[in-house]
């Protein structure tokens, strides 16, 4: 499953803020920098979070966005299903309806399951976990630039 850029935007960025002291704030600006991402693009996203109650956004020239106390305690799937929208994994009635929708296909039916097991399984997590697994900035030594993520090990079977 490919998540959109705008959910990946999403995590990151309350990621980013549930790392600042409390009572402190971030620009667009300066989030669209720590997250690598056109301010543009940020913008939406932090509305889109603010509308999801996990954002406080201030306006004006003391303004800026910081994580909602609340939004350490949500679970990772369910903010995932809301940044990524409704939308199946394969879009079988889109521009060229697939051949097999009228015949009410057992492989979108799967999808959908997969797609809801997915979530579920995310959801095992808040973003405090995350946070609390992550390795602090203030931890690393020097600029903090693009590092490989890598696959987590797997256990043998």
């Amino acid at each position: 499953m490919q998540l959109r850029t705008f959910s990946d935007l999403g995590m990151r960025s309350l990621l980013v803020l549930g790392e600042l002291p409390d009572d402190t704030r971030m620009t667009i600006s300066q989030l669209s920098r720590a997250l690598n991402a056109s301010e543009n693009h940020v913008a939406k996203v932090v509305a889109k979070l603010a509308d999801l109650g996990v954002v406080l956004a201030i306006r004006g020239r003391n303004g800026g966005v910081s994580i909602a106390p609340e939004a350490l305690d949500r679970g990772v799937g369910d903010l995932m299903r809301q940044l990524e929208g409704p939308d199946e994994v394969v879009d079988c009635e889109g521009s060229q309806e697939c051949p097999l929708v009228p015949r009410d296909c057992e492989l979108r039916r799967q999808l959908v399951v997969a797609q809801d097991a997915f979530y579920d399984s995310l959801n095992r997590n808040t973003v405090r976990s995350l946070l609390e697994r992550t390795i602090p900035r203030s931890a690393l030594d020097g600029p903090v630039g693009p590092r490989p993520i890598g696959l987590p090990a797997m256990p043998e079977r």
